[in-house]
């Protein structure tokens, strides 16, 4: 199964990822009833009513959390909650999993204030978090995700909106998105973007939550057969579109989808030898594959289109050897989404031809049909040590390898 957090539109709060997992079919009472004994950990505060309704948000039948609260704290340190939280998991006996991922996500909304106040974490003191939404939207939003079994299941999720604006808080008046959204984003996989909202359409509790909840950011809907949805209101009204988070859980094909940078340049002036080193050099600074097609450009000039897949990791060391190798003055770089048949990396020890050999492959299976991958190198010096020409190598080695699979089948 797959789950999808669509946040493009309005952004995400901690009370929204409640809501919509609610809808998606978690339990309501079990959730209440864990926030209720939860509660107590956190002095100073008192939920007088705890519920969820449906309501509509610019024609979207949703789900929105009733919370009615009394408490005249206006403070909190971090730490004060993290004990709440931990202390609360404990009570309502959550799961290892479950206790660890509610303690990372306070962990990272202190950590985030942490560093943009320059202060140690144990130092660090909430204002608009200090509230017990806090406690209740994480331990609330834990709860639902166990009973769902979401923690074993894999979570996707579309760029993020912030929107846009300048927001006003204990700190003063920030542009919109604030330093605390940016710093929880820093480093995470996840994208954001704005619009024109004017307004803050995701909160630190929900950002959070959502880059300790979802290790992969998707620009699109990988393809999936949907079984359920969830909305999930949010407190705010807007006029130009609805409030609400969708969460979309499914099934998909057995295709694991990353994201890759795409470089292309055209080079006219280049030599053959330039370009067979330059394939060398990239290939060494992390390139995925690289890619030279022969065309013809403006003025019916040669030309050769260089075209190399990469991480956004190594972006950078890349883009400064093509410029460098060829001299071009312009590079084109997109983003690009691939599906990719799961696989996994072996290295064996084969007796082959009287002689003692060592042999990677990779075996990946797709519908129930299993297929190997010799490494290329190893097959070449194969061929050489057995003297031997290279397909009839590549046969003897699948044969001595779908042998082992055979025998570890069986045991």
């Amino acid at each position: 199964m797959v789950v999808v957090i669509d946040p493009q539109i309005a952004g995400i709060s901690g009370d929204m990822l409640l809501c919509s997992l609610v809808d998606l079919g978690a339990d309501k009472d079990k959730i209440i009833n864990g926030i209720r004994e939860s509660e107590k950990f956190l002095s100073g505060s008192t939920i007088r009513k705890i519920d969820f309704e449906k309501i509509q948000k610019h024609g979207i039948e949703s789900l929105q959390l009733i919370l009615e609260i009394d408490e005249d704290v206006h403070e909190r340190k971090g730490s004060e909650i993290k004990s709440a939280i931990i202390n609360s998991s404990k009570q309502i006996h959550l799961s290892e999993k479950a206790s660890s991922f509610a303690e990372s996500c306070i962990d990272t909304l202190i950590s985030s204030e942490s560093k943009i106040h320059g202060i140690p974490e144990e130092s660090v003191h909430f204002h608009e978090a200090s509230s017990i939404d806090t406690l209740v939207d994480i331990i609330g939003i834990t709860i639902a995700l166990e009973d769902l079994g979401l923690f074993d299941e894999k979570i996707l999720c579309l760029p993020v909106s912030v929107g846009g604006g300048s927001v006003s808080f204990s700190h003063g008046t920030m542009s919109n998105p604030a330093a605390a959204i940016l710093e929880i984003f820093k480093n995470s996989n996840l994208i954001i973007k704005g619009n024109d909202a004017n307004d803050e359409l995701t909160t630190p509790t929900g950002a959070c939550i959502l880059v300790n909840l979802a290790p992969e950011s998707v620009k699109h809907y990988p393809p999936m057969k949907v079984a359920s949805i969830g909305y999930g209101a949010g407190q705010k009204d807007f006029e130009s579109f609805s409030n609400v988070l969708k969460i979309i859980r499914g099934s998909e094909n057995n295709l694991e989808i990353d994201s890759v940078k795409i470089l292309e340049t055209n080079v006219d002036d280049v030599s053959g030898e330039i370009l067979g080193n330059l394939i060398e050099k990239i290939m060494i600074k992390g390139a995925r594959d690289v890619s030279i097609y022969s065309g013809i450009t403006k003025k019916g000039r040669p030309t050769n289109l260089v075209s190399i897949i990469c991480s956004n990791d190594t972006l950078d060391q890349i883009v400064d050897t093509l410029v460098l190798e060829t001299g071009t003055l312009g590079i084109r770089i997109s983003d690009s989404n691939r599906f990719i048949v799961p696989r996994t990396n072996h290295d064996v020890s084969l007796f082959l031809n009287g002689h003692t050999l060592q042999v990677n492959y990779k075996k990946s299976s797709f519908k129930g049909k299993i297929n190997f991958k010799i490494e290329f190198d190893d097959l070449k010096k194969i061929s050489n040590i057995i003297d031997k020409p290279i397909k009839e190598t590549e046969v003897l080695v699948r044969k001595e390898i779908e042998k082992l699979e055979i025998n570890n089948d069986k045991s």
